[in-house]
Formats: C-alpha cells, structure tokens, sequence
C-alpha cells in the first residue's frame, strides 16, 4: 500500500485553493489541499505500522510551525504544476530533514520546494493563461501547523489519514 505524510492548512486555506484546484486540478476529489512533508512510499501492514510509531516519536521532537503562503508559483518548465509557495521555515525544514533519515526511507528524490498545489497536469497555453491570471489574485496567508498525518491510499486513488501526530512533547 501507498503511504504519505503531509500537513493540512486551514479550512480558510483550503477553501481558497480547492477555489482553483475544482477547476485546474484532476486530484482535486483524491486529497484535500495540503503540504507534501513526505512523497508516498510503498510499505506492508507491519512495516506501517513501525513508521507510525517512530512518527509519534519525531512528532514529539518539533515543534509547531508557521505556513506562510505568500505568492502564486509553477514548476515550469519542469512540468506545469501551480502552486502557492510555502515559506520554508527552520522549523519546517527541519521536520522535513527528520522525515527523510534512513529510518525513514532516506534522502528525498527532489530538492524540498514548500507548496500547496492548485493546478497540475495543463497544457502549455492552458498552463501560460492560468498562471499569469492566478499570479494577479496573488496569495497571503499565514498560520500555525501543529499537527502532521500519515496518509495511505485507496483502491481508487483517493487518500484518507491513517494516523494524526500532534507536534511538541506538550500536546501528547
């Protein structure tokens, strides 16, 4: 089974990207807007469930940290995803790098670029008109993360959370 971990944003946040993903984003009924933390992985039942316990241990370890959504980005020319660009923190960035020890599968595969997406998977001219009228909306936003979810994926293609970590020793 598939497996990956990610933060939510709030509701507010949510709401305004899943206002262009329902209309740039094939994924939009698969997983709620969110920030990757970790690229899914496939792994057993048994070994899910050794991931889990290490991530209530990681959880323990950081803090809560501030998503800064502040401006509209693309991959491009790499592919023609639209994102809202996360500010990458200290304390984000270092429970990315605590997400991808070798107790955790390893290095990640790409560079650690903070996004919550909004359009993917356009063609080059839809990609060029879509960007350029999101860019002009632009994006600002700014709350607390305390929490980050093991997800795992369905038959169908969908996502649902398999376990909820709450970050910082306190809120254990």
């Amino acid at each position: 089974m598939k497996y990956g971990i990610v933060a939510f944003p709030s509701k507010k946040l949510q709401d305004l990207a899943n206002s262009y993903r329902k209309r740039y984003d094939p994924h939009y009924s698969l997983i709620p807007p969110h920030l990757t933390l970790k690229n899914p992985v496939e792994a057993t039942d048994e070994e899910i469930r050794q991931i889990a316990e290490k991530l209530a241990k990681t959880s323990e370890q950081h803090e809560p940290f501030t998503l800064r959504a502040y401006k509209i980005s693309s991959f491009q020319p790499v592919n023609n995803v639209i994102y809202m660009k996360v500010d990458n923190t200290p304390e984000l960035l270092t429970l990315h790098n605590a997400l991808h020890t070798e107790e955790f599968g390893g290095a990640p595969e790409f560079s650690f670029v903070p996004h919550i997406t909004i359009a993917q998977k356009l063609s080059d001219d839809e990609h060029s008109d879509v960007y350029e009228s999101l860019r002009m909306a632009g994006v600002n936003h700014e709350e607390t993360i305390d929490r980050f979810h093991l997800l795992y994926q369905l038959e169908n293609g969908s996502w649902t959370v398999y376990e909820t970590f709450r970050l910082g020793k306190e809120s254990q």
